[in-house]
C-alpha cells in the first residue's frame, strides 16, 4: 500500500490579497510533496485559474452580513452552517494533517471544521490589522502567522512574522535589474486591486496628460481599470497621446512590473509585497475604507524606507499626483535608492517560511529539512 501524502488544506476568501499567498503556499507544499486542498467560494474561484494543478478545488456554501438584503442577512448563520457540517464531514474522511486559513469569510467552514475536530490549524494575516475572520479564530488556532509586521493583534495572542508569501511568478523576479527613468521610453503600471480602483481611474490618466509632452510621448502606461471604467480609461488616454493598455486583469503582472519604472497602486498586502520583492518605486494610495485602515498601516514599511510615495484618499487629486510622478520619473538617483529601499524590507523567502511552519506544526518536519529552513526571519 502507498504511503499516504500528507494534507493541507487552505481556506481563503475571494479576493486577490487572500488568494494569491494561498496559492504561493499550495506551490511550495506541492513541490514537498503534500497534497492541498483548497476551500473558497465562487468568488474566490476565479482566482484559481493560475493555481497549480494538483490543487483541488473545493467551493463550500458561505456568505457574508456586509451584503445583500435583509432577508438574505437573515439566512447567512443557515448557510454558513451548512458550510460548516459540509467541512466536518470532508475532514473526518480524509482528515488534513493541516487547515490554514487566509481570511475572508469563506474560510470560516474549515477552520470551525479544524476547531471542532481538534486538527492543527494556523492562520496568516496579510494585513496589519486582523481581518474581522482572522480575529474571530485568532484565539482558536495554534498558531497566527503575520505578513505585516507589527501586527496589531487581540491580547494574548502572539503572532510569527513571516512576511506575505508572493507566487512564483513574482519570486522568479525577486530584485529583477531596474532601469532608471530618463529621456527614453518608460513604463508605468496602475493597479487597483479588487476593490475601489475608480479612484484611480479618475484621477491617474489626467494626471500623467497634464506632465510635460516629452514625459507623456515616452509613457507607455498598463493601467488595470474595472470592466464598467475600461472603455473611458482608455478613450482619455487615446484622446490625450498617451500609450497605454487598459485591462481588467493582467495575467502577466510580475512582468510588467518588473519592466515598469514606477508603480502606482492600491496598498493591499499581496501589491504592497509584490512591490517589495522585485523593488521598484510606488506610489501608495490606500484604499480609504478598507477594516481598520489597514492599508495605511500595509504601506508603513516602504514609506518608512523610503521607497514609496503615500498619498491618502484625501490629498489625492490631479495635482498632487502629478507632482509625485514627476519627483520620481525626473530623478534618476532618487528613483535608482526607492527601488533598492523597497527590496531591503522584501521577504522573498516568505512563503519557505510558512511552509516550514505548517510542516512544524504537523509534526512532519525531519532534521534536515530544520537544517534546510533554519529559523532566520522568524521575529516573535
Amino acid at each position: 500500500m502507498a504511503e499516504r501524502r500528507p494534507l493541507l488544506v487552505m481556506a481563503a476568501g475571494g479576493t486577490g490579497g487572500h488568494m494569491f499567498p494561498a496559492q504561493a503556499l499550495a506551490e511550495i507544499m506541492l513541490d514537498r510533496g503534500w497534497r492541498v486542498k483548497l476551500s473558497t467560494d465562487a468568488r474566490g474561484a476565479r482566482y484559481t485559474g493560475a493555481f497549480p494543478e494538483g490543487v483541488e478545488i473545493e467551493q463550500v456554501p458561505s456568505a457574508t452580513f456586509a451584503r445583500g438584503n435583509v432577508l438574505a442577512k437573515a439566512g447567512v448563520p443557515f448557510k454558513v452552517a451548512g458550510g460548516v457540517l459540509s467541512a466536518v464531514r470532508k475532514m473526518r474522511r480524509d482528515r488534513p494533517d493541516v487547515v490554514v486559513g487566509f481570511g475572508g469569510y469563506p474560510s470560516i467552514p474549515a477552520l470551525t471544521a479544524a476547531w471542532l475536530l481538534k486538527l492543527p490549524r494556523m492562520i496568516h494575516e496579510q494585513n496589519g490589522v486582523l481581518g474581522r475572520v482572522n480575529e474571530i479564530f485568532s484565539k482558536k488556532v495554534d498558531l497566527v502567522a503575520c505578513g505585516t509586521w507589527p501586527t496589531a493583534l487581540p491580547e494574548g495572542v502572539e503572532g510569527v512574522h513571516v512576511g506575505n508569501p508572493v507566487r512564483a511568478s513574482v519570486r522568479e523576479r525577486a530584485g529583477a535589474g531596474y532601469i532608471a527613468p530618463g529621456p527614453y521610453p518608460m513604463s508605468m503600471l496602475v493597479i487597483g486591486g479588487s476593490q475601489g480602483a475608480r479612484i484611480l481611474s479618475d484621477v491617474v490618466p489626467p494626471a500623467i496628460a497634464a506632465m510635460p509632452l516629452d514625459m507623456v510621448r515616452n509613457l507607455r502606461v498598463s493601467h488595470q481599470a474595472r470592466d464598467e471604467d475600461g472603455e473611458r480609461v482608455a478613450t482619455y488616454y487615446a484622446e490625450n497621446g498617451v500609450q497605454a493598455d487598459v485591462q481588467p486583469f493582467f495575467h502577466d503582472l510580475p512582468a510588467l512590473m518588473s519592466e515598469a519604472q514606477l508603480v502606482i497602486s492600491r496598498s493591499g498586502a499581496s501589491s504592497v509585497a509584490d512591490i517589495s520583492v522585485i523593488g521598484r518605486p510606488s506610489i501608495l494610495i490606500p484604499y480609504k475604507v478598507a477594516a481598520g485602515d489597514h492599508q495605511t498601516v500595509n504601506a508603513q514599511g516602504l514609506v518608512d524606507a523610503g521607497a514609496a510615495i503615500r498619498i491618502p484618499e484625501s490629498q489625492l487629486n490631479i495635482e498632487s499626483l502629478k507632482d509625485s510622478i514627476e519627483a520620481i520619473l525626473t530623478d534618476e538617483q532618487g528613483a535608482i535608492r526607492m527601488g533598492q529601499a523597497a527590496l531591503s524590507v522584501s521577504k522573498p523567502q516568505a512563503a519557505e517560511h510558512l511552509a516550514a511552519l505548517v510542516e512544524e506544526l504537523a509534526g512532519y518536519r525531519t532534521q534536515e529539512k530544520e537544517d534546510e529552513a533554519g529559523h532566520e526571519g522568524f521575529d516573535h
